[in-house]
C-alpha cells in the first residue's frame, strides 16, 4: 500500500488537540442535577448507557481519521521488476605447492587464503567466479559459476599435495585465462594468490600476462607471506611435527610485472588481516553494476476507507438520535 499524497497524513497529528479538548470538556462540563449529598446514589446499578457515553466521540475521530487517508489516496501496487545485471567473471589461482604450509599466517597460509576467499564469494553474489589450483602444474579446480554454494564447497578439496609439487605461476595464469578467453563479460579478473617465485612450467608468468592482456583480463597479483623467514611444520622419523624457519622467497618483481601488464594491482599479505583487506580493496575496485527497471500499475483504495467513515458517522448520528440522545 502507498500513498500518492503522503504529506496529507500529517493531517492525523489534529486528532491530538481535538482529543485533549473533548478530555478537558468533560471534566470540566456541569451537572445536570445538582443534589446536595450523592451518598444514596453510591450503590445505584449504572446504566449500560454510561459506558456507551464516549462512543460517539470515538466513532467521529475515527471517520475524520479515514476521511484525512482519502485525502492522502491509498493506492495498491503491482511491481515487476527487471534486473539486469552487469556480472564479473572472477578466476581465483590458488597456489597449492608445499610452501603454502607455512604458519605465519593461521593456521596456515593455505587455510588463511581459503577463508579469506570464501568470503569474499559470499560477498559477492552476483558474479560468476571459479578456481584454478597450481603447484608445479595447473588444473581447474572449478570452471566459472554463479552456483556459489556448489562452489564454496569445493574448497574442502583444496589442499597441498594433490598435483606436481613446484611454482608454475604462468601455468596458474594461462589455466585462468583460458576459463576467461571467451567470456562475455565486461569486465574479467584473475586473482592470484602466490608465496614463492616461478620455478615449474611450460609457459613463463610474462607471457601468460601478455596473453590475459590481449584478452582484456585484469590480473591483481598476491604474494602472501612474512617478510624474512617462517615457521614450517616438517614430519620427523618419528611421526612428530617440527617446526623449523625458511627463507620466505617470493618473486614480487614478476608479480609486479604481471599486475602492470594488464593493468592490474600488486598486493602484499604479511599476515590474515593484511590479506582480508586486500580482498576488501579488490572488491571496492572490482564493483558490479546493476540497472534495474521497475514497472508498476496502481490502484486507487480510497473507496473502502470513505466507504468506512460513512457508515462510521452514519453509526454516530444514529446513536446521537436514539441511545444516547440528550434532553435539554
Amino acid at each position: 500500500m502507498v500513498f500518492a499524497h503522503i504529506e496529507y497524513l500529517l493531517l492525523l497529528l489534529l486528532l491530538i488537540p481535538i482529543i485533549v479538548w473533548y478530555v478537558m470538556r468533560h471534566y470540566k462540563i456541569d451537572a445536570s442535577l445538582q443534589v446536595s449529598d450523592t451518598r444514596v446514589y453510591e450503590h445505584a446499578p449504572k446504566s449500560f448507557k454510561v459506558y456507551l457515553i464516549h462512543l460517539p466521540f470515538i466513532l467521529r475521530i475515527a471517520a475524520l481519521a479515514l476521511l484525512i487517508i482519502v485525502l492522502a489516496r491509498p493506492q495498491s501496487t503491482d511491481n515487476w521488476k527487471s534486473s539486469e545485471v552487469e556480472g564479473i567473471d572472477i578466476m581465483l589461482a590458488i597456489d597449492v605447492s608445499g610452501s603454502m604450509l607455512a604458519e605465519d599466517l593461521q593456521p596456515n597460509r593455505l587455510e588463511a587464503a581459503k577463508d579469506v576467499a570464501a568470503k569474499f564469494i559470499n560477498d559477492r553474489p552476483n558474479d560468476n567466479i571459479g578456481i584454478t589450483l597450481f603447484a608445479g602444474e595447473s588444473f581447474t579446480q572449478c570452471p566459472l559459476t554463479i552456483d556459489h554454494t556448489a562452489l564454496l564447497n569445493l574448497f574442502g578439496n583444496i589442499q597441498t599435495g594433490v598435483i606436481e609439487d613446484g611454482t608454475a605461476i604462468g601455468m596458474g595464469v594461462s589455466n585462468a585465462v583460458a576459463r576467461l578467453k571467451d567470456s562475455q563479460a565486461k569486465s574479467k579478473v584473475i586473482i592470484l594468490l602466490t608465496d614463492g617465485s616461478n620455478n615449474a612450467g611450460d609457459i613463463s608468468p610474462l607471457t601468460s600476462a601478455e596473453i590475459a592482456k590481449t584478452y582484456g583480463i585484469r590480473v591483481y597479483t598476491v604474494g602472501i607471506g612474512t617478510r624474512g623467514t617462517a615457521p614450517y611444520p616438517i614430519q620427523t622419523m618419528t611421526g612428530a611435527i617440527q617446526r623449523i624457519q625458511v627463507e620466505v622467497d617470493i618473486d614480487e618483481p614478476t608479480l609486479k610485472d604481471i599486475a602492470r601488464t594488464t593493468g592490474g594491482v600488486y598486493f602484499r599479505a604479511t599476515d590474515n588481516t593484511s590479506l582480508q583487506d586486500i580482498y576488501q580493496e579488490i572488491d571496492q575496485l572490482e564493483k558490479t553494476k546493476l540497472n534495474v527497471k521497475e514497472y508498476s500499475k496502481r490502484q486507487e483504495e480510497y473507496k473502502k476507507f470513505a466507504l468506512a467513515a460513512f457508515l462510521l458517522v452514519l453509526f454516530e448520528i444514529l446513536l446521537r438520535q436514539t441511545v444516547l440522545r440528550r434532553i435539554p
